[in-house]
């Protein structure tokens, strides 16, 4: 399987060629056209976390409750996947390692990859974004979205990244919630609320926005509902 990307950063796009037998699991409602000799199937996860259980944790986290499949019975099948939100896509290469995704990040993977919803802990509710991260493992390659250009940082002991920006991280880094401002007033007042100090050594990929500071301002200039 090939997956490359276009239209880089701004409005990314994922073009992936399978062989003859390959699998491709997706989020679903991401297909933007694709070679006519696929075939597609609807699943609620295949792997660790899967059935109805697996499908419930996504739609409470917000997500779609199904994954789509897309299988190539030639060589040479086409397929091209966009996110909902405008923003880059980023490959990532599962080798028996873990990644920790926010839940709205994940784009599509192959099928040996393995994808499960768990609960962060209460840090992630304080944090005021996603209770639940997917954990990613297995081997092959993962595509991830975000909204804005993406951007790899290397972590070597500690480093503070705003809440509202982690695409991803690897789990050989722990993390904490905390303020970024000395004071709580100053903190929310100076436009700098929660953030997440990671510690270790291991990669963060963010993004360049916030999709829920850019909700926020959008809805303000939205007209009242009417009763």
């Amino acid at each position: 399987m090939e997956i490359k990307i276009l239209q880089q950063p701004d409005s990314a796009i994922a073009h992936v060629k399978m062989q003859a037998g390959e699998e491709l699991v997706a989020e679903a409602g991401c297909m933007i056209a694709m070679s006519g000799n696929l075939n597609v199937s609807t699943t609620l996860r295949q792997g660790k976390g899967g059935g109805i259980l697996g499908g419930l944790k996504r739609m409470v986290a917000g997500e779609s409750i199904f994954l789509s499949v897309f299988r190539s019975p030639v060589n040479g099948g086409e397929i091209y996947l966009a996110p909902k939100l405008m923003g880059d896509i980023l490959v990532y290469k599962i080798n028996g390692n873990e990644l920790v995704v926010q839940a709205s990040s994940y784009l599509a993977s192959e099928s040996n990859v393995d994808i499960n919803l768990g609960f962060q802990g209460f840090k992630s509710v304080f944090s005021g974004e996603s209770i639940f991260w997917l954990t990613i493992s297995g081997y092959g390659e993962v595509a991830l979205s975000s909204f804005g250009a993406i951007y790899e940082i290397d972590v070597d002991d500690e480093y503070v990244v705003d809440t509202g920006h982690i695409v991803a991280f690897e789990k050989s880094l722990t993390f904490s919630i905390s303020k970024a401002n000395t004071s709580w007033l100053g903190a929310f007042f100076g436009g700098e609320g929660l953030v997440c100090r990671f510690k270790g050594k291991g990669k963060v990929f963010c993004q360049t926005h916030n999709a829920g500071a850019f909700g926020q301002l959008l809805g303000s200039q939205l007209p009242a509902k009417k009763q």
